[in-house]
């Protein structure tokens, strides 16, 4: 039996949980990182509820960042810059 300890990979699913939430509520946006995270953990349990799904809790976290990159790169609440060239 292994003995409880330290290890290097400790915490790094819900660290990439805290990042994902944090880019779909808005980078720099406290209230928009706590949306990002509650509608994160209510689409993640809604799926383990769905027989078949629940294998792909992990990639439903990953293809919700890549949707939200993709039509809103600034997050849900996050603020649009217009840049000037």
């Amino acid at each position: 039996m292994k003995s409880p300890g330290i290890e290097p990979l400790m915490g790094i699913q819900p660290g990439l949980r805290a990042f994902i939430a944090a880019v779909v509520g808005g980078i720099g946006n406290l209230p928009g990182a706590a949306l990002g995270g509650l509608l994160l953990g209510l689409l993640e349990t809604f799926a383990g509820g769905i027989p078949g799904v629940s294998n792909y809790r992990d990639g439903i976290a990953f293809a919700i960042l890549i949707l939200i990159l993709m039509f809103r790169p600034a997050g849900l609440l996050g603020e649009v810059k217009a840049e000037k060239v």
